[in-house]
């Protein structure tokens, strides 16, 4: 049994709104995500024993910022179930929802001076219920749009989501940068920490709301008119009947982890502590790749629709394994090559739009957000985790380690290209609904 495949047709006023406010919320879960990790110092000043040495402080701050990551699976596999079974727009709608309550209360929880060894153990679990937020979140926004797009426009929709995403993380940036400006180091430790928190659960609820006029997948529909949903677990399924799907997808997200958590996340204390790049300049200029990763996702996304996945990765991998070396190699440069490279290899991480692009085709629609949420939060939480620590031993050895790293995973995304999943030419509707 079939779907039927959208018109291929130009996108609506409808398919604006409905990308509009997906990325939108996007953005917003990401920043609330995010935002954590930009005052992890005055967190664990205040989170945990003033005793504690300084070190073991950041550790355990850190290690609570990880467990956002390892809660994903979890997290992301439970949303998914559900997804599969009561439809896309409820829990696209209940992930938010669970990002904008731990984060409004991460901004309003006494501090460890207030109610002792309390104060971390909440943190841990506000932090645990963001993860599991945000495991549902992705891969439920890229089947989202995918499946509300028109059959020509899969990649320009979860192009324009990923550039959401990302965009989260930008504005998680500017408004820790502005916080740290507007206020002293005192008043940031007092009170104005909380500023961006209470900030980021407020505009949660409010995404929550304006999810409420999204309509239910056109795709999601049909399974439930047609009683063709999945009478089994949807793990199940995918599991026995879908594997070299989870597998591709799972080595697609490492490239995409790859890209996102060095050349975004790692890179700008690599500059500072390697390169000895002054702290402003290096946010500086991650602010601009993280500017032309935004763009780049939509571009990649058309010329996805426009040329297909498998000569837009083979071309975008190719250019993000170039102007990676090209970046790394050259640093540390003057301030000019900084901004420039940095930013074309921003540019080219864009091509991390054609890893849903591929995944939201790999699996039929009754097993889709299973199939996607299980593989990529698996893969994030191993490739996503281990990578700041891979790169930190290997740079004791060679300071191009992160340079060497994207141009090896750049290398297997176009690898990657030439499966046949990549090739596919069948539409987000046209895969097979039977699990």
């Amino acid at each position: 049994m079939t779907t039927a495949a959208p018109a291929h047709r130009p996108l609506n006023r409808d398919d604006f709104r409905t990308l509009t406010l997906s990325a939108l919320g996007g953005a917003l879960e990401f920043y609330d995500f995010v935002i954590y990790v930009f005052f992890a110092a005055v967190i664990g000043t205040l989170f945990f024993p003033p005793d504690m040495p300084d070190w073991l402080r950041l550790l355990q701050t850190f290690g609570i910022f990880a467990a956002g990551y390892l809660a994903r699976p979890l997290g992301g596999i439970i949303i998914a179930h559900f997804g599969d079974k009561l439809g896309r727009k409820k829990m696209f709608t209940l992930s938010i929802f669970l990002m904008a309550v731990p984060t409004l209360a991460i901004g309003l929880m006494p501090t460890y001076a207030s109610i002792g060894i309390a104060a971390p153990l909440l943190l841990l679990l506000f932090r645990v219920m963001q993860g599991a937020a945000i495991g549902g979140e992705v891969p439920g926004a890229w089947v989202f749009v995918a499946e509300h797009a028109p059959a020509n426009r899969t990649g320009i929709a979860v192009g324009t989501l990923t550039a959401g995403l990302t965009a989260g993380i930008l504005l998680g940036s500017l408004v820790a940068a502005a916080i740290n400006t507007r206020y002293s180091p005192e008043d940031v430790s007092g009170y104005a920490w909380r500023i961006p928190f209470i900030l980021g659960g407020v505009f949660g609820f409010f995404a929550v709301y304006l999810r409420r006029f999204l309509e239910e997948t056109p795709i999601f529909k049909e399974l439930h008119a047609q009683k063709a949903i999945a009478d089994e677990l949807p793990l199940k399924a995918t599991l026995r009947n879908h594997i070299g799907a989870v597998v591709v997808t799972m080595l697609l997200t490492w490239v995409l982890s790859a890209a996102i958590v060095v050349v975004v996340l790692f890179t700008p204390t690599y500059l500072q502590k390697v390169h000895h790049i002054a702290p402003a300049l290096a946010l500086q200029a991650n602010s601009i790749a993280t500017l032309a990763l935004t763009f780049g996702c939509v571009v990649f996304g058309w010329a996805a629709d426009r040329f297909g996945a498998r000569n837009t990765m083979l071309a975008g991998f190719a250019g993000l394994l170039a102007s990676s070396y090209h970046f790394y190699t050259g640093l540390p440069g003057d301030a000019n090559s900084l901004l420039l490279n940095y930013g074309l290899t921003g540019f080219f991480v864009g091509a991390i739009a054609t890893v849903p692009f591929v995944a939201v085709r790999a699996f039929p629609a009754a097993v889709r957000f299973t199939g996607l949420s299980f593989s990529y939060n698996v893969a994030y939480a191993i490739f996503g985790g281990l990578t700041p620590m891979l790169l930190t031993l290997w740079l004791q050895k060679d300071p191009l380690a992160p340079g060497h790293y994207v141009a090896a995973l750049a290398l297997l995304g176009m690898l990657l290209a030439f499966v046949p999943l990549a090739g596919r030419r069948h539409t987000v509707a046209s895969a097979l609904v039977r699990a």
